[in-house]
């Protein structure tokens, strides 16, 4: 019965092989094109404009005294090389605001790297503060989404910020999450309520279900701890624990 089966599956391929018939092989050359025409032609652009919004974290914070909402949003546009990027990130506590946004232009210099440039500007409670920023965004080797930005401000001030985070795949929808995130001030600024040197480090584990890839409620847990001057100034607030529940989504 194999034997047959082999047999009758051999001449099926035989007589599909024999039914082909190859296209000709051009026959001349083709004409000059411009690029508008060789895009349409191939059905593709590398230049080609498209955006898209995305809210890693929408979520609530609880810890032992109060309860806080905090986000981080980032949206672009351009091509493939090129793009306007906008980043904000902040928590909205009882008693107080802490908000960060970017703008930056974002230029691929490597299929996996790019680097951006722009200003980012500091807001909530205390006085405002505005940077140029210069930073680097990527995958590094086994998977680590990268960010580390360079900003420059006013008063000879400067500040380190770096991010990364893995994605941890335990089924096609269950998701792990780990972030490190750590800030590194030149000078101290009380009204903004951080000293210099090595401010804080946050640490985060998340879990999240992927209802959809654009819609993804998740929970975890959240841990900030804050160094030298900055813990000073924060007082019994040093360090803290959170539970977070939030979703995250794109479009």
């Amino acid at each position: 019965m194999k034997r047959a089966l082999a047999i009758a599956l051999l001449a099926v391929a035989s007589n599909s092989l024999a039914q082909h018939v190859p296209p000709d092989p051009p026959q001349h050359l083709l004409p000059h094109q411009s690029y508008e025409q060789m895009a349409e032609m191939m059905r593709m652009d590398d230049t080609e404009r498209y955006g898209r919004i995305v809210a890693d974290q929408l979520e609530w914070q609880d810890d032992a005294n109060h309860a806080d909402v905090a986000w981080d949003v980032q949206a672009y546009y351009g091509g493939d090389y090129h793009k306007l990027w906008l980043k904000t990130e902040g928590v909205h506590e009882q008693s107080e605001d802490d908000v960060r946004a970017e703008a930056l232009w974002n230029r691929i210099v490597s299929p996996w790297w790019s680097l951006q440039a722009g200003v980012r500007h500091d807001s909530g409670d205390g006085p405002s503060r505005t940077w140029l920023a210069f930073g680097i965004e990527g995958l590094a080797p086994q998977w680590f989404d990268v960010e580390a930005t360079l900003y420059v401000g006013e008063e000879s001030r400067t500040a380190l910020r770096v991010d990364v985070s893995y994605d941890m795949l335990l089924t096609q929808r269950l998701i792990l999450q780990p972030q490190f995130e750590a800030d590194v001030y030149s000078k101290g600024d009380p009204e903004r309520r951080h000293g210099s040197g090595l401010c804080d480090v946050e640490a985060g584990l998340r879990l999240r279900y992927e209802v959809r890839r654009e819609f993804a409620p998740y929970i975890g847990v959240h841990w900030v701890r804050r160094f030298g001057e900055t813990a000073d100034l924060a007082g019994d607030d040093r360090s803290d624990t959170r539970f977070v529940a939030g979703v995250r989504v794109w479009f």
